[in-house]
């Protein structure tokens, strides 16, 4: 089976651990390397957790730390939602190996320069890296397969009314992605406010048993603390879709649409607007998940869980 060389990047958080520790145990993936932005917490804190959760999956691969500012503007984190650390909860391992001494977009142009084949970069965070790749390698587009994010929404937010937490961190970084000419699949507050994990489903992998396992679940508790006071049953895992809409495509329904990111608004800011109605005249530039078999992204879950029992263990 030929392998889809990926790069991780993402400012872990727990739904970024728990896309990671998926993608680290789906046989498609070769991951490549993972790079860190700052988002959920500072990016001193987002890259020791990266170099944690690769410790805690057995991900012996490089780990470089991106900016810890936007590309304008100032740093918003989620404290609220991630903790102090920005992954509070279990105690996870010591780092295995340190973050590499060039930056977060020097090692993706190296990943992209060395591969033989186009690489899909996987963004769970704030786009600033991807953005920044773009800016100074525009000759390296080509050997880009696909950009798979997660962030904005059609129709709704969840920082403001109108905008998803990634994009408002760094809105001009998504509109360099979206102007790129990259293929890019979206996975927005449409479907991952749509993909939850109720409890009795965190407790299946709880019961799996193997360290990676309890983890996961310790995550899920510390998550649904604040996810629980603003009335949700279960935990919304965002940046998974962002994953499995590469590898599984089945269980989810996209649209092709032209969609503009909102940089100027004084309450609009980071929205990402579709042209619905053709009003733009301009062909689609994203890709992106409206609806997902909740179900089946469920039990992929599981058994990426249950990978871990055994040393190796991929599904």
């Amino acid at each position: 089976m030929k392998k889809i060389p990926i790069i991780l990047d993402g400012d872990p958080g727990h739904d970024d651990a728990i896309a990671w520790v998926m993608a680290n145990a789906i046989k498609e993936f070769d991951i490549k390397g993972i790079t860190t932005v700052a988002g959920n917490q500072t990016i001193e804190k987002t890259t020791l957790n990266a170099r944690r959760i690769s410790a805690l999956i057995g991900l012996d691969v490089p780990v470089a730390k991106g900016s810890d500012i936007p590309l304008l503007g100032n740093l918003v984190t989620a404290a609220n939602f991630h903790g102090e650390s920005g992954l509070d909860g279990p105690e996870l391992p010591e780092p295995i190996r340190e973050a590499e001494d060039i930056s977060a977009p020097e090692l993706m142009a190296k990943i992209l320069k060395e591969s033989d084949e186009p690489v899909v970069i996987v963004s769970t965070g704030p786009t600033t890296n991807v953005a920044s790749l773009l800016l100074a390698n525009p000759e390296l587009k080509e050997k880009i397969k696909c950009i798979s994010f997660m962030g904005g929404g059609l129709r709704t937010g969840n920082w403001t009314s109108c905008a998803e937490f990634n994009i408002v961190v760094d809105p001009e970084a998504l509109d360099i992605v979206f102007n790129s000419g990259v293929p890019i699949i979206m996975s927005g507050l449409d479907v991952t406010e749509k993909a939850l994990c109720y409890p009795e489903e965190y407790e299946q992998i709880r019961a799996l048993g193997n360290p990676v396992a309890e983890v996961v679940a310790g995550w899920f508790d510390f998550f649904m603390k604040h996810l629980r006071t603003l009335g949700y049953r279960g935990a919304t895992l965002h940046d998974p879709c962002a994953v499995l809409a590469l590898v599984r495509p089945d269980i989810f329904k996209f649209k092709d649409l032209y969609v503009e990111v909102e940089r100027c608004g004084h309450y609009t800011r980071g929205a990402t607007i579709p042209d619905y109605y053709g009003q733009k005249n301009k062909k689609p530039n994203v890709k992106v998940a409206v609806e997902i078999n909740r179900e089946e992204f469920i039990q992929v879950l599981i058994d990426c869980c249950r990978a871990y029992n055994e040393e190796g263990g991929k599904i």
